[in-house]
Formats: structure tokens, C-alpha cells, sequence
């Protein structure tokens, strides 16, 4: 990377970094409003993701105009490749059945690729004040701490693995630890990176779900493999066509050790 192109690449992630939190200083204000009488406050959370998205849009309209902007609900529907090929990628409101429910495991994704290649990955959680955060290719930092996986994964009854909500129709499993689903593919990612999870089970997910987890976990050391063990290519899905093949994310080589334990019904 030349010496520009560093000091472009820090500018952008300087922009990322205070637009997710801008973002998600917006999203806290509807936070908590929803009709406890429903299971779902659909009203609320579109009320509340029409805001943020625009808020998010206009942003990075009126800072880069010559950049494209890939998400959620947006009315692009694919990847362009223009002609400097910059590229946001955003869930602005990953997790919003958490959102609408109060529990705090919800947040802002955002990523950006030039060229079909990643720059930057955020992901920050406006409840927990958490901010995950990288450049491509460079150490994973969490609330400003670097994090490394440890190369070796061993499951026990204390381990975690995060899952899908179709997981127990989908799979039996004999994983000897704990199995979770907590509703947001950001946040699990996120957790893998830091340790927090030894691997994420993901499926029905699009590319905004994960092009900045992605960037996340491969900054901590980890990757994402098919099921099967085969390789995942986040371009193969720049058309923002559902991933329906089992996904497995985790510390890079640990995937076999995780995958033993999880049988498709």
C-alpha cells in the first residue's frame, strides 16, 4: 500500500469510526420506545431504521459523492464497481429484534471495500459503548485494546458457540458447551474476534450481515469457512443473494475441531 493510500485508508476509518458512533447515538433515541404490548414493534423499529439509514446515507453522500453505499433495505441491490470503486457496505440496526425488545445486543455495521478489496471493518454497539474496529489487514482493536486469537481452541463445558434461530430444527449437536443464539450476526462475530465465543454457526445471512464481522474476525486471526470446511468468498455473494449453506466462523485451522460437533438433521 503506498504511502497515499495509507493515509487515505486512515482517513476513512477516522470517518467510519465517528459515523457508527453518530449513528448509533441516533438509534439510542428510539431505543426503549417500543409497545410493550407487542412482541414486535414493527412501527418503532421502522420508524427508527428509516432515520438512521437516511442519517447514514446523507453522511457518506455528502463526504465521498463519488462512493456507493450497499445495505439493509437500501435501494441498491448489488455491488458497484465504479470507477475509484468505492464501496460502504451497512447494517445499520443489526439485531433489531433486540432493538425493539431493549436488550442492548444490537449495533452499527459498516465496512468498506475499494476495488472488491476490504479497507475497513466497525462494528459498535451504542448500548455497551463496545466498538469493534480495523483496517484490513491490520490488528483487530477493541475499545482501543488490540486483540490476538489464541492459535488453539479446546471445547469444554465452559465454551460458547453462537448460533442461528433455526439451529435446534436444523442441526443436532454435542458440542460440550454452551450453546447461544443472541440475534445479531455482527455481535457474534464480534465475539468470536474477541474471544468471547470459540465459533458462530451462521446461515440466511446477506453480505451487509457480514462484510464488516468479516474484516473483524480475519484482523483478530480468525476466518469463516462453509460448514464443510470449504472456502468462504465474500465476493461470490456481491449480488446480495442469501447464504444458505452453513457458515462456521473461528480461530483460523479450528474449524474441524468446532464442525465435529454439529450434525445437519
Amino acid at each position: 500500500m503506498s504511502k497515499k493510500d495509507k493515509g487515505e485508508a486512515h482517513e476513512f476509518f477516522e470517518f467510519a469510526e465517528s459515523l457508527v458512533k453518530q449513528t448509533g447515538e441516533l438509534a439510542l433515541k428510539y431505543y426503549g420506545r417500543g409497545d410493550p404490548q407487542f412482541k414486535f414493534d414493527e412501527e418503532l423499529v421502522t420508524e427508527a431504521e428509516l432515520a438512521i439509514r437516511e442519517f447514514l446515507g446523507t453522511t457518506i453522500a455528502e463526504r465521498y459523492p463519488e462512493h456507493h453505499l450497499l445495505g439493509e433495505g437500501d435501494d441498491q441491490t448489488a455491488y458497484r464497481h465504479g470507477e475509484r470503486g468505492f464501496q460502504w457496505i451497512a447494517d445499520p440496526m443489526d439485531g433489531s429484534a433486540n432493538y425493539q425488545a431493549g436488550i442492548p445486543i444490537w449495533g452499527v455495521s459498516l465496512a468498506l471495500f475499494k476495488n472488491f478489496w476490504p479497507i475497513l471493518g466497525m462494528f459498535y454497539m451504542p448500548v455497551t459503548g463496545d466498538i469493534y474496529k480495523a483496517l484490513a489487514g491490520r490488528k483487530l482493536m477493541v475499545n482501543d485494546k488490540t486483540i490476538t486469537l489464541e492459535p488453539e481452541v479446546i471445547a469444554n463445558n465452559e465454551s460458547v458457540l453462537l448460533t442461528y434461530s433455526r439451529f435446534h430444527s436444523e442441526f443436532g449437536s454435542t458440542f460440550p458447551g454452551k450453546i447461544r443464539n443472541l440475534g445479531c450476526t455482527a455481535a457474534h462475530l464480534g465475539y468470536v474476534a474477541s474471544s468471547r465465543a470459540e465459533a458462530a454457526l451462521l446461515k440466511y445471512v446477506h453480505i451487509w450481515d457480514l462484510a464488516a464481522g468479516l474484516i473483524l474476525l480475519e484482523a483478530a486471526g480468525g476466518e469463516i469457512r462453509y460448514l464443510d470446511g470449504g472456502k468462504f468468498h465474500l465476493n461470490d455473494y456481491l449480488d446480495s443473494q442469501k447464504v444458505d449453506k452453513p457458515l462456521l466462523a473461528a480461530p483460523a485451522g479450528e474449524h474441524s475441531m468446532i464442525s465435529q460437533y454439529l450434525k445437519p438433521l
